[in-house]
């Protein structure tokens, strides 16, 4: 065995490690209910102009993107993507939902939507700060 450098897997490869490490987490959980979960907006070209990407597992969510095109945002798709998002979420009977978001990205935008700061991870990148957000979500 030895180790090779691979900087440049495809989306499959990465999907196929991804897998594998789901497999895992099932057996040592027992939780197999673990879904990808996503929102896109299409412009009338059929452009995907708006996505929110995630997943849910075990009663907890992940959202890993949330991209508005540039031309398109200020125009109510973030929160519309958003929304759509933890309505999913609920649902599924997902209790929380977490994310990352850096400073230079929308964090006062997750606060607005009820996500609660939970760490700041300064300088990540150098001069910035990455922050993982949490929403628990209400009962009923």
């Amino acid at each position: 065995m030895y180790v090779e450098a691979m900087h440049d897997l495809s989306a499959n490869e990465v999907a196929a490690v991804e897998y594998r490490i789901c497999e895992h987490n099932r057996e040592a959980t027992g939780a197999r209910d673990d879904k990808n979960l996503g929102f896109v907006i299409h412009d009338q070209t059929g452009d995907v102009v708006g996505a929110a990407l995630g997943y849910s597992w075990a009663a907890i969510a992940e959202l890993r993107q949330l991209w508005v095109a540039e031309r398109y945002r200020g125009r109510g798709m973030g929160r519309a993507l958003l929304d759509s998002f933890v309505e999913e979420a609920r649902k599924r009977g997902v209790r929380r939902i977490w994310l990352a978001s850096y400073d230079f990205q929308a964090p006062l935008f997750y606060e607005r939507a009820g996500f609660v700061r939970v760490a700041a991870i300064k300088d990540w990148p150098i001069g910035h700060t990455n922050s993982i957000f949490c929403r628990t979500m209400n009962e009923g």
